[in-house]
């Protein structure tokens, strides 16, 4: 009798056994499965912009330790999707970003994060002394995309989209912009080397950019090249900002004169309405054209966000569109929209980085982040530190608490209404 009882229980335990090996097993093949096509527009695979520089100069290369110390943060906010920017040779922040988190999905099997990896490109005499050529391009371009190539195949299930390019076509880049043949021209060469087999069919392939370079704006962007590069790439990533056209662009940004007799909160409310119906339009304005020429191509939003301070066209003496409150609004719109639509939003971006205006530590783009060089998560963050989802973890040796230590009093004090009548 009690062998009968344990050949029974050896053959539950050795069921429990495979079960669990199989389950494991699964897993770890439904990990290796995911793509392009089952992240982008799915509400599970939370998209951010990231950059992890902490300090005043690029040369200051965070460390892979640092990196971890992000990706955990950006982990617990439910983020599966980081954006970068460029794999340039001096600066190896993105070859970092995926060695973190390779390291990261060994040292947990349950770590889940993926790349939309970014290739910069430039024009000739770009960033120099002498004068851009925007119908030529950097000799520097076949390095980059050689290097992302290369990445993506050392990383293949982290590395799941390339990005030709960032706001590269669009005219008011100055300093580097290009003209749509060379983005196609490297889109064409990608897309060859997945034919080819030397790169993953399952990388897609994009160029993120401004949503007037996608044709939802002036018409002097709708050529035949840009045509063609919509019907090459994978899906279309096109950027939107209604922060800055606050300034640029302010007619949405009035307080309409039905609302002189409301509170302040409310004027506030309804102009981040407003900013967010705008934001909506210049989607709709690219979804619009694109399809015009493939009906089949989607359409994903690559960047888009507010910023917290700023000492020049946005703040104060501006448009007066800057601040913490405005932003968390921004921010739980576009989230709840782009949820319910299946739309994949890039937003810009995790971490406040001072590097981009160093020598004005006011200026806006140091401060787009949600989470700010304290290690504090701005407004937008509140309720996640309410939830407890940042416990144990630090930055910089600094455990992640609000902004204005929760007083949201406090934060209200810094809000202003927007404004529209001031020199420009």
């Amino acid at each position: 009798m009690n062998s009968i009882i344990k050949i029974f229980f050896a053959i539950i335990v050795l069921t429990f056994c495979i079960s669990c090996n199989s389950k494991v097993k699964l897993k770890e093949e439904k990990k290796v499965a995911i793509t392009a096509e089952h992240i982008l527009g799915n509400p599970e695979y939370l998209a951010i912009s990231y950059g992890g520089y902490r300090e005043q100069s690029r040369e200051n290369q965070p460390t892979i330790k640092e990196l971890k110390e992000d990706l955990k943060i950006l982990s617990a906010m439910g983020i599966k999707v980081l954006r970068t920017y460029n794999v340039q040779q001096e600066l190896p922040h993105a070859a970092n970003v995926l060695e973190a988190i390779h390291q990261l999905k060994k040292e947990d099997v349950d770590f889940e994060m993926y790349v939309m990896l970014g290739a910069w490109i430039d024009c000739l005499n770009a960033w120099t002394d002498k004068e851009p050529n925007h119908d030529i391009e950097s000799d520097q371009n076949e390095g980059e995309i050689a290097r992302a190539v290369a990445l993506a195949n050392k990383y293949p299930d982290i590395v799941k989209v390339i990005a030709v390019g960032n706001e590269a076509m669009v005219k008011w880049a100055a300093s580097y912009f290009v003209q749509p043949n060379v983005i196609l021209k490297w889109v064409n060469h990608l897309q060859n080397l997945k034919k080819n087999g030397a790169l993953s069919k399952d990388v897609w392939i994009t160029s993120s950019d401004d949503f007037a370079s996608w044709g939802g704006g002036d018409p002097v962007y709708h050529t035949k090249d840009l045509e063609d590069l919509i019907k090459a790439v994978d899906y279309v990533s096109m950027h939107t900002y209604a922060y800055h056209n606050s300034h640029y662009n302010p007619e949405f940004w009035k307080v309409l004169e039905n609302e002189k007799s409301l509170s302040d909160k409310e004027k506030v409310d309804n102009a981040m309405l407003r900013a967010f119906t705008f934001a909506k339009k210049q989607y709709s304005d690219v979804v619009s054209y694109v399809k015009s020429i493939d009906a089949t191509k989607t359409i994903h939003i690559g960047e888009t966000g507010w910023a917290t301070i700023s000492s020049g066209h946005y703040g104060i003496n501006g448009s007066r569109a800057t601040d913490e409150y405005k932003q968390g609004l921004y921010y739980q719109h576009l989230r709840e929209w782009t949820h319910k639509e299946g739309i994949s939003c890039f937003y810009f971006e995790a971490f406040d980085e001072q590097w981009k205006d160093a020598n004005n530590s006011n200026g806006s783009e140091n401060h787009f982040g949600l989470i700010n060089l304290k290690g504090e998560a701005k407004y937008s963050l509140w309720n996640l530190v309410d939830k407890g989802v940042f416990k144990g973890l630090t930055r910089g040796g600094k455990s992640i608490t609000k902004t204005y230590n929760g007083n949201k009093e406090a934060l209200m004090n810094d809000v202003l209404v927007p404004n529209t009548e001031y020199k420009r």
